[in-house]
């Protein structure tokens, strides 16, 4: 027996358009019942789940791919969660808490990671897959989670027991209900008299003084990340704390919230920087199904086994498969140095001088084939070297030479357009709909769904994905994308940078790439540059150094180390002062690669 879930992308479903092919070709329709329709109240199609054979012929005929039918066991029926429509996105159970300890709520985007967290923390009363009901009543979760441990706690959230603290996503929505200073702002809300020691920790001095307006996305984030501490609170929730914020700061704020489970409270990070997830949680709840049309969440994991569960795609507790391919971490390509003779583009020592800042970037060359990542520290001149290679920026004292042709992928992208992604991608190559080349670069991202969407109406994610390939499908030498990862999802990330080390060497193309995320620079990099010097002062870029080496040099610098899981390879964190941690930075070999 199966239970039917069938989704509607609202967004993409234009009947104006369409010969309204869903209505026409329902095999149960023809047969005279009404299973498709369309909604004269909101002009879209609308699917009657009970009727619906499952067929999926409506999926195929669909010209703008607005439809989903999925066939789920049917005893999901009977943990359905919150669903909000008809039609509509609907959550599969709920993960358990634990006081203190920090559980990871690793997955997809669009699979219920905000909607777990807006009910957890009682801003959102789930209706138990009742979407027809006006309201719904915490009475009716509570006798659904009846002889569980949930059943007390959503007492204690009905009864206004439990106070919550949230770091929400969209830090920038601040801007809309608060305008002051950083220090204004964390005075307001510091109810357990630490904000002094969370401004020293999070290197916040500087921007406290600041309008909240005028704050980096970083500055931003870490203030919101204190203020959120600030709070007197039971149960602490953090939603993506490691956007904008560079590796220094990222393993800081861990650490903080690390120390805040440790002092008994109960804390929920949605994270996709495994890196720093595997760093921070102590139990992982996997969250899987189809991204937009429905959520599961997975019973609770040790940190290690749940987010091996998600690469492998397979939860074997619960023998259930949600992936059909396995993400694997090749160590001999990771330790291999990059070798060519084909030199690209060399660049001798670069320096650019601003009213308050200066920047000295170290002689350096590219070769064919080559992918160099680049770390370092926020506000130490990475973007500014990048647009120095491209050309977008002339350095005061120094050159490039061997011209080529470079595509540039900035850090902060625009969605300020009505455009529809496939004619902005049409104006850059237009042979995308029949090159070989091209498909690869469309069907690695996944964005062909995305073609009649307008540009403005993109979730992040979308919009970095479209800007990855706007910049691949460019018949250029090579490559330089300035933060790829950012708003990406895990499984994007590890898919997207398998993909660029294939995709620039099989072209025999090169590419430089800034990110953020440790683990992608480990899997994209053949070498390595690394910034130093003082934010916003002055910076410097020494010469790309070979993965190994410059791995070991900046794990130093973090005071970190990284060991090998024995089972998916992939590189995990050592806990600090563990036995791994003290052995391998007692010999120096922090890039731990067995």
């Amino acid at each position: 027996m199966t239970h039917r879930v069938a989704v509607l992308d609202k967004d993409l479903c234009q009947p104006k358009k369409c010969g309204l092919e869903c209505i026409k070709y329902c095999p149960v329709n023809k047969s005279g019942l009404e299973c498709i329709t369309l909604n004269n109240n909101i002009k879209k199609a609308q699917i009657d789940e009970n009727l619906c054979n499952g067929c999926g012929i409506c999926v195929k005929v669909c010209p703008f791919n607005a439809i989903t039918i999925v066939n789920l066991a049917s005893e999901l029926s009977h943990h359905k969660i919150h669903q909000y429509d008809q039609n509509s996105f609907r959550l599969y159970k709920l993960p358990v808490l634990k006081k203190g300890a920090v559980t990871g709520l690793l997955g997809r985007n669009g699979m219920g990671k905000s909607t777990v967290i807006n009910i957890l923390s009682g801003k959102l009363i789930p209706n138990i897959g009742n979407y027809n009901e006006k309201e719904a009543y915490w009475q009716n979760i509570i006798k659904y989670y009846k002889g569980t441990e949930l059943k007390s706690y959503f007492e204690k959230i009905n009864e206004n027991q439990i106070k919550v603290s949230i770091k929400p996503q969209q830090v920038y929505n601040l801007l809309e209900t608060f305008n002051g200073t950083g220090k204004e702002l964390i005075e307001k809300y510091d109810e357990r008299g630490i904000s002094n020691n969370l401004i020293n920790e999070l290197n916040l001095k500087r921007s406290i003084e600041m309008n909240v307006g005028e704050l980096s996305g970083g500055e931003l984030q870490r203030l919101v990340i204190a203020t959120s501490i600030s709070k007197n609170a039971d149960l602490y929730f953090f939603d993506e704390p490691s956007s904008y914020n560079d590796i220094y700061q990222r393993t800081k704020v861990s650490r903080i919230i690390r120390n805040l489970a440790k002092s008994g409270k109960t804390v929920m990070i949605v994270e996709h920087d495994v890196t720093l997830l595997d760093y921070i949680s102590d139990y992982i709840n996997v969250i899987y199904g189809n991204p937009g049309s429905y959520g599961i969440v997975s019973g609770i994991l040790s940190t290690k086994v749940g987010i091996n569960v998600f690469l492998d795609g397979y939860l074997h507790n619960e023998n259930v498969r949600f992936r059909d391919k396995k993400f694997t971490f090749d160590p001999i390509l990771s330790i291999n140095e990059f070798h060519s003779d084909e030199i690209l583009m060399k660049y001798s020592n670069l320096i650019k001088n601003y009213k308050k800042f200066t920047l000295n970037i170290e002689k350096g060359d590219i070769r064919r084939g080559e992918l160099i990542g680049v770390i370092g520290a926020n506000a130490l001149g990475k973007t500014t070297m990048l647009k120095m290679i491209t050309g977008n920026i002339e350095p005061d004292q120094g050159e490039t030479t061997k011209k080529i042709s470079i595509a540039y992928k900035p850090q902060y992208l625009s969605n300020d357009t009505d455009t529809e992604v496939l004619t902005l991608l049409e104006k850059i190559n237009n042979n995308i709909n029949d090159g070989d080349e091209e498909q690869q670069i469309i069907d690695a991202l996944t964005i062909k769904k995305l073609y009649n969407k307008q540009i403005k109406n993109l979730s992040g994610g979308e919009l970095q994905k479209v800007a990855i390939a706007a910049t691949l499908l460019q018949k250029v030498d090579l490559f330089a994308l300035d933060e790829p990862s950012a708003f990406l999802d895990v499984e994007d990330r590890i898919a997207i940078s398998k993909f660029l080390q294939k995709f620039i060497k099989d072209h025999g193309k090169a590419a430089v790439i800034i990110d953020h995320d440790l683990q992608l620079i480990d899997l994209i990099s053949d070498s390595i540059i690394i910034f130093d010097g003082t934010p916003n002062v002055s910076g410097h870029a020494i010469a790309p150094l070979s993965k190994v080496r410059a791995m070991n040099k900046f794990l130093k610098l973090l005071d970190i180390s990284f060991r090998r899981d024995e089972n998916s390879k992939r590189p995990r964190v050592n806990k600090s002062n563990s036995r791994l941690d003290k052995q391998q930075k007692e010999n120096g070999n922090l890039y731990y690669m067995n």
